[in-house]
C-alpha cells in the first residue's frame, strides 16, 4: 500500500485559495497566485523534479464536492485532474455530468467510505487528498492521512480557506523534507500517531 497524503500550494498568511472562491473562480480572487510556480513556463528544476515525482506517485484522488464543482471548468466534464485516475468524489449529492464508464468519479457519502475505496484503488500507489479544506481537514483529525507535503508560496492572501483551521493538538506532524527554489519552499511532513 502506498501513502496517504495531502499535497497543497499554501500562501504565506495560510490560505489553500482567495477569497470567494467559486465555479468561475475556482481558487478565489488572486488564488491562482498559489499556482504560478507550476503555471508560468519558467519551473525550476528542483520543482519539476518533485512534481514529477509526486504525480507519477498518485494511483487514487479523495475531493470534496466543493472542489469538484469548482474545478470542473479547469478539467472539462467528465474529465478528472490526472486523466484516468479514480477521483473519489465525498459529498450527499451526485452531479450527473460526473457519472458514466468513460468518468474517473466515485461518489461517495463519508471520508471513511472515500479513504477504503481510495486505497483499494490506489493499490501500491499513493491516494491523494485534494484541496478544499474541509476534506483534507476531515482526513487529518481522523487519522488517516501519512503526510503533509506543504508547497509554501511567498504571497499573501489576505482571506480565502485555510488549510489547518478547525484542527486540535491532536494532529501531530514531523517534518521530513524541506526543498527551497526561487518560487517557493516545498516542506513534507509526515503525521505522527
Amino acid at each position: 500500500m502506498g501513502k496517504v497524503v495531502i499535497d497543497i500550494s499554501v500562501s504565506l498568511d495560510g490560505y489553500i485559495s482567495g477569497p470567494n472562491d467559486r465555479p468561475d473562480e475556482g481558487l478565489g480572487d488572486g488564488g491562482d497566485r498559489l499556482h504560478n510556480w507550476v503555471w508560468n513556463g519558467e519551473i525550476a528544476e528542483s520543482d519539476s523534479t518533485l512534481m514529477t515525482e509526486s504525480l507519477a506517485a498518485v494511483g487514487a484522488l479523495v475531493c470534496g464536492r466543493r472542489t469538484y464543482d469548482n474545478s470542473k471548468p479547469y478539467w472539462g466534464v467528465g474529465k478528472g485532474p490526472h486523466g484516468d485516475v479514480p477521483v473519489f468524489v465525498v459529498s450527499h449529492g451526485v452531479d450527473e455530468d460526473g457519472v458514466g464508464d468513460h468518468t474517473p468519479f466515485t461518489w461517495v457519502g463519508d471520508i471513511q467510505t472515500a479513504y477504503e475505496q481510495a486505497v483499494k484503488a490506489a493499490g501500491e500507489r499513493d491516494v491523494r487528498v485534494m484541496g478544499g479544506a474541509s476534506v483534507p481537514q476531515q482526513f487529518l483529525a481522523a487519522g488517516l492521512v501519512d503526510e503533509v507535503t506543504i508547497h509554501l508560496v511567498p504571497a499573501f492572501l489576505g482571506g480565502g480557506q485555510r488549510l489547518f483551521d478547525n484542527l486540535g493538538p491532536d494532529v501531530v506532524l514531523e517534518q521530513t523534507a524541506v526543498v527551497s527554489s526561487p518560487a517557493l519552499t516545498h516542506l513534507t511532513y509526515r503525521t505522527v500517531r
